[in-house]
């Protein structure tokens, strides 16, 4: 087996690196300042709390159609169903109204 070459190790660390970079972009955080007992008085640790707010911020988004439940399912690392039974515990409908649905049988 042939030995990699200096100028071929750094064209891979380079190829990781813009990889990485890549990778970094397509995802970011978002900081949300709150009281420190907030969490202690929804009796939830500070994970379940960050958690959850995470779950209702993309409830929201796919309730107002800013996001599919296949794009919030896959932001937050579970299937597609497993967030439509997230949307039935919290009793937000996965149907749209009858007007976004004949839209989207239009554009269909």
């Amino acid at each position: 087996m042939k030995a990699q070459t200096d100028t071929e190790k750094r064209v891979k660390i380079r190829a990781d690196s813009e990889e990485l970079r890549k990778i970094k972009e397509m995802y970011s955080d978002i900081a949300i300042t709150y009281p420190g007992t907030l969490a202690h008085s929804l009796n939830m640790t500070i994970s379940e709390f960050e958690r959850e707010i995470k779950i209702l911020s993309l409830i929201k988004l796919y309730e107002l159609g800013k996001i599919s439940s296949g794009k919030a399912a896959e932001v937050l690392d579970i299937s597609r169903i497993a967030f439509l039974e997230v949307l039935a515990a919290y009793q937000v409908s996965c149907f749209p109204d009858s007007a976004e649905l004949e839209s989207d049988l239009a554009r269909a």
